[in-house]
């Protein structure tokens, strides 16, 4: 009969070596000797949340800054319309949840995409001749963010590329650079109210490139992509080959003096991730149902997109269910009005705030055309003291209680964000005190070269 026999020897400091031993019909034979583990703690992580970096966070959390303890905060920086409560969603939207909630019908899973009729409700929605959807062309997600996040995790691998929009959300690059995919910033144009510099965009592809993001209704532009730039922006991704992520969430979210063109209803041959959500247009951004609409007329992303998008929404089992089944009778029975009224005040804010903001030498806004920002350049040279629009948004701060997100969060700097979402006296003062800010600090081009020659 075989036998076995394993010996340990070790000594001193060295970790115990495994003399290994074969003994077969009275023969030993030696294997070696095999270094043993010793077990130790090493707990580290992972490389892909080491990539993962939100540059707002980065640069709101280095704002070491405390407000003018004489003056009553006021934030104009989050976008999120529910802060101040003059934004309530609409009786029927909260109806709909309770009616749900209180049938005890969606308290199990749901399939990874979504309830079979809340995809249909959502497709109906959206449905129109110029761009047909059905059922099967929706996924429902947790946010628009996991919209974005999906689309992009399908879309790209690591080591290609996307275009992203400067300025823009900084999401798409937090998403990105976590999942190894290389980011080329496209800029957009102040001066011909945020439109894309399609040369420039169209000089970023390379045989990389795997997708091309547009944002619009934009954040944190708070433009509006006319009917005639869309086609042109359809025309480089036709041309070049490279399917569009279309970042809707603010969509039809525009002022009455201008039109909301979904992206796709202007294209039959490139194909098209829509992603949006009822965060914003309904005013519920924490209850996270957003969704994807697949447009694909010429089936260039045919099967394997499709099917890539239902293995990736498996890895969290499909957003809230109560809110998927409140879905159709939010969609159907939301009234107009309520829609109307929301634009109605974000447009007066709008209005105000632009007025009030191109009264104040040393900055210059850039006339909003729906979402709920605008932005606004500082003139640099008129505020020696301040080095960037970090630097002078600090200060804003410390002087005047009053924090406007830098635009340097945007990958755009000398610029700031202000969010409309606010109550108007809230607005109105906010201007007031950016007023009373630059009074104090610009200094005209005498004084300004003064200041640069010490």
């Amino acid at each position: 009969m075989d036998s076995y026999l394993i010996q340990v020897n070790g000594c001193g400091d060295h970790a115990p070596m495994l003399d290994v031993h074969l003994k077969t019909n009275g023969n030993s034979i030696s294997l070696g000797k095999v270094k043993g583990r010793k077990p130790r703690w090493a707990v580290r992580a992972s490389e892909m949340s080491k990539k993962t970096y939100n540059p707002v966070r980065a640069i709101v959390d280095s704002m070491k800054v405390e407000p003018n303890p004489k003056k009553a905060m006021i934030s104009l920086s989050l976008g999120d319309p529910t802060v101040f409560g003059n934004l309530p969603t609409n009786d029927e939207v909260t109806l709909a949840v309770k009616e749900v909630l209180d049938s005890g019908r969606y308290n199990g899973y749901a399939p990874s995409v979504g309830y079979q009729s809340c995809r249909e409700a959502v497709a109906a929605y959206y449905n129109c001749p110029e761009a047909p959807l059905k059922a099967q062309d929706v996924i429902l997600t947790s946010g628009c963010s996991q919209a974005i996040e999906l689309a992009l995790a399908v879309l790209a691998n690591p080591g290609q590329n996307i275009l992203v929009p400067r300025p823009g959300f900084s999401l798409y690059k937090t998403l990105a650079l976590s999942m190894g995919i290389e980011v080329k910033l496209y800029n957009l144009l102040p001066e011909k109210g945020w439109e894309i510099d399609l040369e420039h965009l169209e000089s970023l592809v390379d045989e990389k490139t795997a997708c091309l993001i547009v944002n619009n209704p934009s954040n944190p532009c708070g433009s509006v992509f006319s009917k005639s730039h869309l086609q042109k922006i359809l025309a480089v991704a036709s041309r070049q080959c490279v399917p569009i992520l279309a970042d809707e969430i603010y969509g039809d979210m525009v002022f009455a003096d201008c039109k909301y063109e979904p992206i796709a209803t202007l294209s039959t041959n490139v194909p098209i991730l829509s992603c949006g959500g009822l965060a914003k247009r309904w005013l519920v951004p924490g209850w996270r149902m957003g969704w994807i609409l697949i447009h694909d007329r010429r089936d260039i992303f045919g099967n394997e997109i499709r099917d890539g998008l239902l293995r990736l929404s498996q890895r969290i089992l499909g957003p809230c269910t109560i809110v998927q089944g409140a879905l159709e009778r939010i969609l159907q029975r939301t009234p107009p009005e309520f829609y109307h009224n929301t634009l109605s005040m974000l447009k007066s804010n709008a209005d105000l705030c632009y007025a009030a903001l191109s009264a104040i030498p040393g900055l210059q806004p850039v006339r909003p055309a729906g979402a709920m920002y605008l932005m606004v350049e500082i003139e640099m040279e008129h505020f020696p003291e301040f080095e960037n629009d970090v630097e002078f948004t600090e200060r804003l701060i410390s002087e005047q209680s009053v924090f406007c997100l830098p635009a340097t969060c945007f990958e755009y700097p000398n610029f700031f964000r202000v969010v409309i979402t606010v109550p108007e006296e809230m607005i109105l003062e906010a201007c007031s005190r950016i007023q009373e800010f630059c009074e104090m600090h610009y200094q005209g081009a005498e004084g300004a070269q003064e200041e640069c020659d010490k």
